[in-house]
């Protein structure tokens, strides 16, 4: 007697139809996220459970998943899915693995689970349908409308790790890289460039249909593009802002001969040229100014020099505790001594600035002086150095310094 052979079991194949039908459904309920879900790559993968993103717009599907899910919720883990890479989940949540060393299997489950909180809460209802399994806060009795952080900052969420063990949106979701991801140089992964102008468009069809999108979203849409800067760069433009300020020629040049010569026939006429501006920085060398807040003040004085070219000739600096020090030009930044140490008065540092005659100055200070009564005839720059909301003087504890003058832009050097 012969044995019958069992034919091996043929894989599901994706049902790709059924999987862009739930993509137009999504959006059709929810038109505001349409370029980026259309934006997103499709990798049929069985080592995933459900769908997962990578943090290069690749989403990773399951076929059985497909098979099992009907359409409307499947639409509603494409919504899912999406706004992970929206929110630049991945980003915060490697950011928050390094600031709390919290790395491993047990951690990265917490914030995908703190990711969903913060999309879960606000993306269904409205012809969407919520997902069977969906996490919401209120399963740990949080309330809704709080960032993923603040949902990890509040909670263990180990309550809930043994039945979500399954979770698992990527490493689009909380920034981990997973086995079958195919990484930065994969094929069909969007660059920075492309990732940040899918965002620019989604947050301006929601600025640009007001009420059509949860509140959730419209907070995302007004600050997708204005997160805190850092310092540097903020300095940085408020002095190449400050040194290339637009205005009227007041030197003559034949070098580049004035568009108005076409109306002369055979005369040449000169056209008119800025003077390349000259950038006086006043540095605070007083007792309440750290070693490496000086040091800082060496580095920004490299970074102006760059702005300006390199030109020696128009950067200059002075040192100034109580009274102001000589106007030193620049040859190398880490070269200048800085000399004080005792009290502060600006108002002598501006003095001597005023004397080089520049375009634009800049003071590095602690704030903790007093400010000249009036405006500077040139564009000023004030980097701070932070403080106490109170700041101690040994010899006056009542002593509160005055802000900034309002005539100068502010910036805080963190």
């Amino acid at each position: 007697m012969t044995a019958k052979l069992t034919p091996p079991r043929r894989a599901l194949p994706l049902d790709l139809h059924k999987l862009l039908t739930a993509r137009l459904h999504a959006v059709k309920v929810r038109p505001y996220l349409a370029d980026a879900l259309f934006a997103l790559h499709v990798v049929e993968d069985r080592s995933v459970l459900t769908m997962a993103v990578d943090p290069h717009w690749r989403c990773y599907v399951a076929p059985g998943f497909v098979a099992r899910t009907p359409v409307e919720e499947l639409a509603g883990v494409w919504v899912h899915e999406v706004s992970h890479l929206l929110r630049d989940h991945h980003s915060r949540g490697e950011r928050f693995a390094r600031e709390h060393e919290a790395y491993g299997p047990g951690e990265r489950l917490r914030r995908n689970i703190a990711a969903d909180f913060e999309i879960n809460d606000d993306i269904y209802g409205d012809g969407l349908p919520q997902p069977t399994g969906a996490v919401l806060p209120s399963m740990l009795g949080l309330p809704a409308g709080l960032l993923m952080e603040e949902y990890l900052r509040t909670t263990s969420m180990s309550g809930l790790a043994p039945e979500l063990a399954w979770l698992d949106c990527g490493s689009g979701a909380d920034g981990q890289a997973r086995p079958w991801e195919l990484g930065p140089n994969g094929a069909h992964g969007l660059s920075k460039h492309e990732q940040d102008a899918v965002r620019f468009r989604v947050a301006e069809g929601i600025k640009g249909r007001p009420g059509t999108a949860p509140d959730g979203w419209r907070r995302w849409a007004d600050e997708a593009f204005h997160p805190p800067q850092h310092w540097r760069q903020l300095l940085g433009a408020a002095v190449r802002s400050a040194a290339t300020a637009a205005g009227a020629g007041d030197d003559h040049s034949y070098r580049r001969p004035s568009r108005r010569s076409a109306a002369v026939p055979g005369v040449l006429l000169p056209s008119l040229r800025r003077t390349p501006p000259r950038v006086c920085v006043v540095i605070d060398t007083s007792g309440s100014v750290s070693d490496s807040e000086l040091g800082s003040a060496l580095l920004e004085l490299a970074a102006i020099s760059r702005t300006l070219g390199g030109r020696r000739d128009l950067l200059s600096v002075i040192s100034c505790d109580a009274a102001a020090g000589v106007a030193v030009p620049i040859c190398r930044a880490e070269n200048i001594e800085l000399i004080g140490g005792g009290g502060t008065d600006l108002r002598t540092g501006f003095a001597q600035a005023l004397r080089t005659r520049p375009d634009v100055i800049v003071a590095l200070t602690d704030g903790q002086t007093p400010w000249p009564s009036m405006p500077p005839p040139c564009r000023t720059v004030i980097g701070l150095f932070p403080r106490p909301a109170n700041p101690v003087n040994e010899d006056d504890p009542d002593y509160t310094p005055d802000t900034p003058p309002h005539w100068a832009r502010t910036i805080t050097i963190n």
